[in-house]
């Protein structure tokens, strides 16, 4: 018989125990998780701080995200503190682990030059709508060379030093930009719960114009492609006027995403330059850049060749041949900057006497062709890798708007009577044309 007065054997299955140390977590009563824990605040105090999420691993994954940094020496936001404290955490922390490499590269760069300066001094909690949009119209019309001293450093002053305010200022996608790294960095306070709204999302900035590019008309491209004939890389000069591939795309193709066979790439990788690892194959753009494409009868053709001069320029170089497998490499089989075919780029433009265009508006001038001659939006999306062919639509939507009104010239035709069309003077010997019936 049990002894009534002993304690019972307490039931550890019902709930989890956790070291000393560790943080508490519990369920609250709408449901959600609730874990609390100490971190490393600024000015090296601890301090208990409480994240939520909709189930229990996700609670705890935060708070274990969030000791876990305060271990490394990195202090834990507070909405008492500084907007540069909470934006150097965000870098550091949040952000680093989100982005690719590049991207994070430009989002400090707009901390440094334009957050700090303006916001940086400002309370979190204390940021209001008004502050954003005073900073905004402020950097709308301040000359850079004069925010940033860029004058008085020069041998020469040209500007405020000089006593002539050269004027420079951001440009509107520039400051939508620098807007958009500042609504990112505040949507991770309201997600932390250290502020209750995102501020900047108050802030209209109104839509920029986007930035305006010149395609190659179709006897611009011809003489073009007629230009890179001799060119050792003229086959990646063709690929990229004929599918509209990306720069980093193109130096990113290996010869194993090449079915020539069967006609078509696969496109996995694209090449770039960063700041830690130098010249290295990243992940394509977005997850819908990661497609693969048709190659024209012209590009099978040009790419077979390309093979072939690869092949004798490995026989040449011998043992220092540097075998990294890029269908599109420098003399001695090492990867291609991008910066370097920029140079070849440029160099062919004036070779042929074409207008000076940058190398991704060849990317453009395959989109742009390709809708003159009819091919539906919805391929050319496919084509280019755009996430949403909103996307494709908005950067075209001046091509689109051209062959809507060829398309309603086309239709004016076909409604005119018969008598108005004859009556139209034709200015040559041709007999005049006459419309089609409307069935």
């Amino acid at each position: 018989m049990n002894n009534p007065h002993t304690n019972p054997t307490p039931n550890t299955g019902s709930r989890r125990v956790r070291a000393n140390g560790d943080g508490t977590i519990y369920q609250r009563k709408d449901g959600r998780w609730e874990a609390a824990g100490y971190v490393l605040t600024v000015g090296d105090i601890r301090k208990r701080i409480r994240v939520y999420g909709t189930t229990r691993k996700e609670a705890l994954t935060l708070l274990t995200e969030k000791v876990a940094t305060s271990n490394r020496g990195v202090p834990a936001p507070s909405a008492q503190g500084s907007v540069a404290a909470f934006l150097t955490y965000w870098l550091e922390s949040v952000a680093v682990h989100r982005l690719r490499e590049n991207t994070h590269t430009r989002y400090t760069a707009c901390v440094r030059l334009y957050l700090n300066p303006g916001l940086g001094k400002k309370k979190l909690a204390k940021l209001t709508a008004k502050d954003v949009r005073t900073w905004l119209d402020q950097l709308r019309t301040t000359c850079q060379c004069c925010a940033r001293g860029l004058d008085t450093a020069r041998d020469q002053p040209q500007c405020c030093a000089a006593g002539t305010c050269c004027r420079r200022r951001l440009s509107p996608l520039t400051l939508a930009y620098v807007h958009s790294v500042l609504k990112s960095a505040l949507e991770h306070a309201v997600r932390e719960e250290e502020i209750p709204r995102n501020v900047a999302r108050n802030v209209r900035m109104g839509t920029p114009r986007p930035r305006r590019f010149e395609p190659l008309t179709a006897e611009e491209a011809r003489t073009f492609l007629a230009a890179t004939d001799s060119h050792r890389l003229s086959a990646l000069f063709e690929l990229a006027l004929r599918t509209g591939l990306r720069k980093g795309e193109l130096l990113g193709l290996r010869w194993e995403d090449l079915d020539l066979a069967g006609g078509s790439a696969s496109i996995r990788r694209t090449l770039q330059r960063t700041n830690s690892g130098g010249l290295v194959a990243l992940p394509t753009k977005t997850q819908s850049s990661e497609r693969r494409i048709a190659l024209p009868t012209e590009c099978l053709r040009s790419l077979e060749q390309h093979r072939d001069r690869q092949r004798l320029e490995r026989e040449a170089a011998g043992t220092g041949w540097k075998a990294s497998g890029y269908v599109f490499t420098r003399p001695d089989g090492s990867p291609i900057e991008g910066a370097t075919l920029t140079r070849h780029f440029n160099t062919l433009l004036r070779r042929a006497t074409l207008r000076r265009i940058r190398f991704h508006d060849l990317r453009h001038s395959a989109a742009t062709l390709l809708l003159e001659q009819g091919v539906e939006l919805v391929v050319i999306k496919e084509l280019l890798g755009h996430a949403h062919i909103g996307v494709t639509a908005t950067v075209y939507a001046h091509v689109r708007l051209r062959l809507q009104r060829d398309a309603i010239d086309l239709l004016g035709n076909a409604l005119r009577s018969p008598a108005e069309t004859i009556e139209q003077p034709d200015g040559g010997d041709e007999p005049p044309l006459r419309a089609a019936p409307v069935r």
